[in-house]
C-alpha cells in the first residue's frame, strides 16, 4: 500500500496523459444528451460523488448516483435516452457494474465506461472507455486506483462543460501537486487515531468524496468504523454525539465556498471536546485542528486529486502501529462481487 501511494504522481500524469485525447470522444458521445448518471460502488462510488459536484458545478448539468439495483434486481425499464451514463470500476469485472452499464445501454444512454483494464467487460460494453494508468494495484484498498478515477472522470466531466479545456492548465500542475504530498510526517495523525474511541468524518461540496473515501479506507484497512457525513448533514442532528470521545476528520480544500463553513464546523466540534484531524485547509482552518495534514496548491475543482493522499498515508501508518496488515484486510478481496 505505501508503495502504490507514492506511485500516483506518476500514475496520474500517465492517465492524464493517455485520456486527454479521449475528450472529443465524449463531447460528441454526449450531444444532445443533458443528465449525467454515474454507476459506482465502494471507492469507485466515492469518485462518483466527486463527479456529481463536477458535473454540475463544472459543466453545468445535471448529474445523479445510481442505485445499480434498479437494474440488476427489479430491472426497471426507464427512459435514458437523454442521459450519459460514467460507470466506473477499478477492475471492470464487478458484475453488477457491468450488467447496469448494459441495462442502461438497453434503455438508450450512451456509456462511458473507466477502468483501469482495458481488456475487461466494462471496457468493452462502453462506447467511450477512458482507460486509467495506475498499473496494477496488488493492495487491497485503492489508492492508485482510485485518484486516477478522479482523474479520468475530470477528463470526462471536462468534455461536457460549454467550453472544454478550461481546466487544462490546473490539470498540468496535479502531478507535481500529489508528489508533494508524499513528504512530511504523518505519525501525529496517526497516533491520534490510535487513541480514538470513536471516529466522525465530515467534509462537504467538491470533497465530500474525498471525506467518503477516508471513512472508507479507515473501516477497510484499519477495521475501525468510521461515519462519512456532510457537513450539513452533521449539523442537522448527529452534531450530538461529538464529544470528547470522538476524533473527528474534518477535510477540506485549500479555498472557494465550502471552506469558511468548514472552519466554523472546526471550531463547534472542538468547542464539543472532540480533538480534530484536519486534512486541507488554509492555516485558519488548520490552527482549529489539533493535528492537520496540509492539502495540495490546487483549485477547490482539483484538489480532490490530491487531497486524499495525506489521509491515504496517515491510514497505512495507522494499520502498522496497531499490527494490522495494511496490504490485505481480513475479510476483503481486490474484486468485489454484488448482485
Amino acid at each position: 500500500m505505501a508503495r502504490e501511494i507514492a506511485e500516483q504522481p506518476a500514475a496520474l500524469a500517465a492517465t492524464f496523459e493517455h485520456v486527454l485525447p479521449l475528450r472529443h470522444d465524449i463531447t460528441r458521445l454526449a450531444a444532445g444528451r443533458r443528465h449525467v448518471i454515474f454507476v459506482a460502488r465502494g471507492s469507485s462510488d466515492n469518485a462518483g460523488v466527486y463527479g456529481r459536484y463536477l458535473t454540475e458545478i463544472h459543466a453545468g448539468r445535471q448529474a445523479s448516483l445510481a442505485a445499480p439495483s434498479v437494474a440488476t434486481l427489479y430491472g426497471a425499464n426507464l427512459d435514458l435516452s437523454n442521459s450519459l451514463v460514467v460507470a466506473v470500476s477499478q477492475s471492470g469485472a464487478t458484475q453488477e457494474i457491468v450488467d447496469t452499464a448494459e441495462w442502461a445501454k438497453r434503455n438508450g444512454a450512451a456509456i462511458v465506461g473507466i477502468t483501469n483494464d482495458g481488456d475487461s467487460p466494462l471496457a468493452s460494453t462502453a462506447d467511450v472507455a477512458l482507460i486509467t494508468q495506475a498499473g496494477k494495484e496488488l493492495a487491497v484498498p485503492a489508492t492508485k486506483t482510485y485518484t486516477t478515477q478522479l482523474a479520468a472522470i475530470t477528463v470526462a466531466v471536462d468534455a461536457l462543460a460549454q467550453r472544454p479545456g478550461t481546466l487544462d492548465a490546473d490539470i498540468a500542475r496535479v502531478p507535481d501537486a500529489a508528489a508533494k504530498m508524499l513528504s512530511g510526517s504523518v505519525e501525529a495523525a496517526a497516533d491520534l487515531l490510535a487513541g480514538a474511541h470513536d471516529v466522525l468524518a465530515s467534509g462537504r461540496g467538491l470533497t465530500f468524496g474525498t471525506t467518503l473515501e477516508v471513512a472508507l479506507k479507515l473501516e477497510e484497512t484499519c477495521l475501525q468504523p468510521v461515519r462519512g457525513l456532510s457537513y450539513a448533514d452533521l449539523k442537522h442532528g448527529p452534531i450530538a454525539v461529538v464529544d470528547s470521545d470522538l476524533v473527528t476528520i474534518l477535510v477540506a480544500a485549500g479555498e472557494g465556498p465550502a471552506l469558511p463553513g468548514m472552519t466554523e464546523l472546526a471550531g463547534i466540534v472542538r468547542e464539543k471536546g472532540s480533538k480534530i484531524l484536519g486534512i486541507g485547509g488554509d492555516p485558519t482552518f488548520a490552527s482549529r485542528c489539533d493535528v492537520n495534514l496540509a492539502g495540495p496548491d490546487l483549485p477547490e475543482t482539483l484538489a480532490p486529486l490530491a487531497l486524499v493522499i495525506p489521509a491515504q498515508r496517515a491510514i497505512e501508518a495507522l494499520a502498522r502501529k496497531l499490527g494490522l496488515d495494511p496490504d490485505a484486510p481480513r475479510g476483503l478481496r481486490k474484486v468485489t462481487q454484488t448482485d
